[in-house]
């Protein structure tokens, strides 16, 4: 687990206002869930065995009442918990969001540690591929708004389960025939989840993998025809896919459309969200049946990218620094400086040091001025005051120009100060 410090935290507001405009353009509202949930959502959602539930999760019982509570491992559970515990569903479906932190106790690898970051989305009391279509586009539109290149999308179906059933007793069959073959994880999974299977990352078990019945070859028509939907209306949208067959998923919750954008840009682990259908998980915790979808990005993966691509990073410092020669003029500067903040520039102020008598010397807070990144220095000189007037001179693009601003009118040039960037 790790602290995220500035400058590095301001990249994250960067990410999390644009998922914010991006939500609202497509009508998704935001829900925020408890981060302690009782154990048992969490296994008879995600799946008895799932390295999640058997390896990951920090759980610990409640000290006063003997209750089982767990770090959130995910959110789609906790989602599904409020939206059936606060009936959410009862006038129609729902278009949700979330941030936030999850927990699992793993290996710590590059863009994931056990305190990690996710953004989701889901969409419940929606049964249409058009749903499914729709959360795909908003991820694929987030990427083009972050100027993210090299995000791949892969698509699989895993049908419904009396079709994944059927695939379950041939891929059972099949694998009894490589027994011998088979890693522990695998041996482990044979009879309990050997549709796991075809998730491992061994690649001494790729070649057995790659040769099992495939789970698509038993779908029905209308499993095949909700697959096709999701695709027709991906392909209308100009978004390029393609078929992966050994895409399941890491939870026992999904049904039908699965899907994965990844890139090979972050080694091994190079999937940077993913989602899929749910159309029995709210049944299962407890509510009426209805069908969901939804998919979640990993923060610290996403910014990762950003970084490996060499995107442009935000802005992080203020438009203005003030600049204050004398402790005599500060009730004066600090006057204008919340004049300008309220009409919408950041202004950074000058602050006397410790150990130093007065403001210190106009040398040293030009240095900091500059140090600090703003793009202008705001200049409280005894003479300009008195004349009622402030100087700004530029520090980055022409610098070193500087031009006097009347006081009595600062609302008309307080817009000149703010960045672009």
């Amino acid at each position: 687990m790790n602290d995220i410090l500035p400058p590095e935290s301001a990249r994250w507001e960067w990410l999390e206002d644009k998922v914010r405009r991006l939500m609202a353009q497509y009508a998704y509202r935001n829900i925020r869930t408890p981060i302690v949930e009782p154990t048992a959502l969490f296994v008879r959602g995600l799946g008895e065995v799932t390295d999640i539930v058997e390896k990951e999760m920090y759980s610990f019982e409640d000290r006063l009442n003997g209750e089982h509570l767990t770090l959130r491992p995910e959110s789609t559970a906790g989602v599904v918990r409020a939206v059936v515990e606060h009936s959410m569903l009862y006038e129609g479906g729902k278009r949700l969001y979330y941030m936030g932190p999850m927990f699992r106790h793993e290996r710590p690898q590059r863009g994931r540690y056990r305190q990690f970051h996710q953004i989701g989305a889901e969409a419940l009391g929606f049964p249409g591929p058009e749903v499914d279509a729709e959360l795909i586009l908003l991820a694929d539109a987030l990427w083009r708004e972050l100027g993210l290149k090299g995000v791949r999308l892969e698509l699989n179906s895993l049908g419904e389960p009396h079709e994944r059933m059927a695939h379950r007793e041939a891929l059972i069959a099949y694998l009894e025939q490589h027994a011998d073959e088979l890693d522990d994880d695998a041996r482990r999974r044979l009879h309990s989840n050997p549709l796991r299977i075809l998730d491992t990352k061994n690649p001494a078990m790729q070649a057995i993998v790659d040769a099992a019945p495939r789970l698509v070859d038993f779908l029905g028509p209308e499993s095949i025809a909700h697959f096709d939907g999701v695709k027709a209306i991906l392909t209308a949208n100009g978004v390029q896919w393609s078929f992966n067959p050994r895409l399941v998923r890491g939870m026992d919750y999904y049904n039908l459309t699965v899907f994965e954008f990844v890139t090979d840009q972050l080694g091994s682990q190079g999937t940077i969200c993913g989602g899929g259908r749910y159309d029995y998980l709210i049944e299962q915790v407890g509510g009426k049946p209805a069908p969901a979808v939804g998919w979640a990005l990993g923060v610290e993966r996403v910014l990762e990218l950003l970084k490996e691509q060499a995107s442009d990073e935000p802005r992080v410092c203020a438009d203005v620094y003030a600049v204050i020669p004398s402790s005599a003029v500060v009730p004066a500067a600090m006057k204008v400086i919340e004049q300008l903040r309220r009409a919408g520039i950041s202004v950074q102020m000058h602050a006397a040091a410790a150990g130093v008598e007065g403001m210190g010397s106009m040398k040293s807070q030009f240095k900091k001025a500059d140090a600090s990144g703003a793009i202008r220095a705001l200049i409280f000189g005894d003479d300009e005051l008195s004349r009622g007037m402030v100087t700004v001179k530029a520090l980055r693009d022409g610098a070193g120009a500087q031009s006097e601003h009347p006081l009595a009118s600062i609302d008309q040039w307080a817009p000149t100060l703010q960045s672009n960037g």
